[in-house]
């Protein structure tokens, strides 16, 4: 059945640029959120705060308003466990990809915080959220995982104005997470997260900072009507 329209003029706000503090405030939790590893304290993430980190998740935007996520909170030391067996196993299948020192410099890494922070998500996409049709998903099959993604980042960000850390694990067949935690055949699991409160974080990327690569300039990442065809500079 649709949904009435009702008065949709009520349902609008003006629009406009964020003050210059709000601004700031924005571009600093961008600028400065850090994909964190070994940095956790032990002191758990209150109710109130892990609500409004949830709740800035939960506001993604998501294609036909399909809302694929989930959020499974893990904080059960034997879940975890079991969790950080997962990893090391792939882990060490990882690590033979790299030759050499390359490989050495791998294993040297600090990759995850699986049992050191109070708390994990896992997030996860149903696939089957909003039936077999969904507006703007038609012939993009993958927008529900995109859409999850775009979660992930508004919890990463919403983490990072409260002084909470986040690490993203991606060193899993995520196959191996569904039946520890129960997650059904119909859903993806799209990321696993480490979450706890941190004391420091780097001042860049923790792979820049211990030389593992390095973030690209901008005007190298940014074409201009083709690919390849960089923008014209302004005389």
């Amino acid at each position: 059945m649709p949904l009435p329209q009702g008065d949709q003029t009520s349902d609008l706000a003006p629009a406009g640029a964020f003050s210059e503090a709000e601004r700031g405030a924005v571009y600093r939790a961008i600028e400065t959120r850090r994909d964190v590893r070994n940095e956790f304290s032990a002191r758990p993430v209150p109710d109130d705060v892990l609500r409004r980190i949830l709740a800035a998740a939960h506001a993604a935007p998501s294609v036909g308003l399909m809302q694929p996520w989930n959020f499974i909170l893990i904080r059960d030391p034997q879940t975890r466990g079991r969790v950080h067996e997962a990893f090391t196993l792939r882990n060490a299948e990882a690590a033979e990809r790299f030759e050499g020192a390359r490989g050495d410099h791998y294993r040297s890494l600090k990759l995850e915080g699986i049992l050191t922070a109070p708390l994990n998500i896992c997030v996860t996409c149903d696939r089957d959220r909003g039936g077999p049709q969904v507006l703007g998903r038609t012939h993009q099959r993958d927008t529900d995982l995109y859409s999850t993604v775009c979660a992930v980042q508004n919890l990463w960000l919403a983490a990072r104005a409260e002084g909470v850390g986040v690490g993203w694990v991606s060193i899993f067949d995520p196959e191996d997470l569904k039946p520890l935690l129960g997650v059904p055949e119909r859903a993806v699991v799209v990321a696993y997260l480490c979450v706890g409160y941190v004391d420091e974080l780097f001042v860049r990327p923790e792979l820049e900072a211990r030389r593992w690569a390095r973030r690209s300039p901008l005007d190298d990442v940014v074409f201009e009507e083709r690919w390849g065809e960089r923008p014209t500079q302004a005389e």
